[in-house]
């Protein structure tokens, strides 16, 4: 793992641009071995996901490569076989490979995913949508084997009990080239779900509906690329750079943002008093005056997404007034708090399990540990506030879903250091 080093207190100013979004990210890539020819990516993220995944595919003989947000995928010689456990133990995204294995093979054998410990997320509704298309799920230890060969996919009605981002992507891929059409219901509407569906209808899939309650599918036989596909830019990332130009910005221009899917967080900025100037795919966010606190309850989509409420808590400290974080998706992702707590920020959890942020004058710098990614995107932002030096350790995880994020935060005039321990 490495380790970060920050030295606070700098004002920061200057220009950024948003990468490709992680959260499509790790959609694309397994969704690319669907494809009956070589696929290609634009502005993808330099960030350790990506690299993971490329070892996921090495194992599976899929050849690809990854230069200056790149990423070329032959899947065209894919061998089918077990997925190595450690590499899908490292990140929870993986398991979309076993959508892609299922829509590709009619089966797949996957260890259980792994990635950022921030509370319970089970994959029964991902488990529901594969029985639902007419595979056998049989659990053994750690392992799941997924399993349609004997009868092959077949379309049908999916409705899940809760709105879950990656059991809607696995039933999509899965639905993909299944024989007939499939209803998904009460699916996730994140405009990551929609990118994902615009790579695959460009090589040919027929889905209707993405970004809304419901999503139809005809299965097809064959999928294939046409032209490179250009992955929409990082909304969280986005927000967690909006939260550091104003905290510590004397003016930073944050570019490739997509401001409609960055409203929920926006519109919190105008309801505490924070100017921004919102433009076509650009927004400025000059040095910020005083400025109140506020209520957050993060949603699905489009509501305030769960992976922006740490990136802004280092933000609310410096409000005149006391606000309140409610996260009704991940509860428990809290790892961000007792390590504020060390640099001097008053912060606490209420009896109603609501995260309660006071206004903080001041913080200080200190050891802390990311513990995943967005907490150690908050510690970030925490250290380029804190008077002296703070020290990340196992900011791996940071690296994990920012991308080239200390070569960024140098352009901006942050003194910011990465060592591999």
């Amino acid at each position: 793992m490495s380790t970060m080093k920050i030295q606070g207190g700098h004002r920061l100013n200057g220009e950024i641009s948003i990468c490709g979004a992680k959260n499509s990210t790790v959609g694309l890539i397994p969704a690319a071995i669907l494809s009956d020819t070589p696929v290609e990516f634009d502005s993808v993220p330099d960030i350790l996901d990506v690299h993971n995944l490329m070892l996921i595919l090495q194992s599976m003989n899929v050849s690809s490569e990854f230069a200056d947000g790149i990423f070329k995928i032959n899947p065209t010689n894919i061998k089918e076989g077990r997925l190595p456990s450690e590499a899908i133990k490292r990140l929870r995204a993986s398991y979309y490979f076993m959508g892609a294995l299922l829509g590709k093979f009619h089966r797949a054998v996957v260890s259980f995913p792994g990635g950022d410990n921030i509370g319970p997320r089970p994959i029964d509704q991902h488990i529901k949508a594969f029985k639902a298309l007419g595979a056998v799920v049989t659990e053994q230890g750690d392992t799941i084997d997924i399993d349609a060969t004997k009868t092959g996919l077949k379309g049908g009605k999916i409705t899940f009990e809760m709105v879950s981002v990656g059991a809607t992507i696995n039933a999509i891929l899965a639905a993909t080239k299944a024989d007939g059409t499939t209803i998904i219901e009460n699916v996730a509407k994140e405009p990551e779900i929609v990118d994902i569906v615009s790579f695959l209808n460009s090589m040919g899939a027929k889905i209707t509906g993405a970004g809304t309650d419901v999503i139809e599918i005809v299965g097809v036989e064959k999928l294939a690329a046409t032209k490179p596909h250009v992955v929409i830019p990082d909304r969280i990332e986005a927000g967690t750079y909006l939260s550091l130009a104003a905290a510590i910005g004397d003016g930073i221009l944050i570019k490739n943002v997509i401001p409609e899917h960055l409203e929920p967080f926006t519109e919190k900025f105008k309801e505490i008093g924070i100017e921004l100037e919102i433009n076509s795919n650009s927004i400025y966010v000059p040095k910020s005056g005083k400025f109140t606190g506020t209520d957050i309850i993060t949603d699905p989509f489009p509501g305030f997404a769960t992976d922006w409420q740490q990136p802004i808590t280092p933000l609310l400290l410096m409000a005149t007034s006391e606000s309140t974080i409610t996260d009704t998706i991940y509860p428990k992702r809290k790892k961000h708090i007792k390590q504020l707590e060390k640099m001097g920020a008053n912060i606490s959890v209420n009896d109603s399990n609501q995260i309660v942020i006071a206004p903080t004058p001041q913080i200080r710098g200190a050891v802390v540990s990311a513990g995943e990614i967005r907490s150690g995107a908050s510690l970030l932002i925490a250290g380029l506030m804190a008077e002296g030096e703070t020290t990340i350790m196992d900011s791996d995880h940071i690296l994990r879903g920012y991308d080239n994020v200390i070569k960024k935060l140098s352009k901006l005039n942050a003194q910011v250091k990465l060592t591999q321990d």
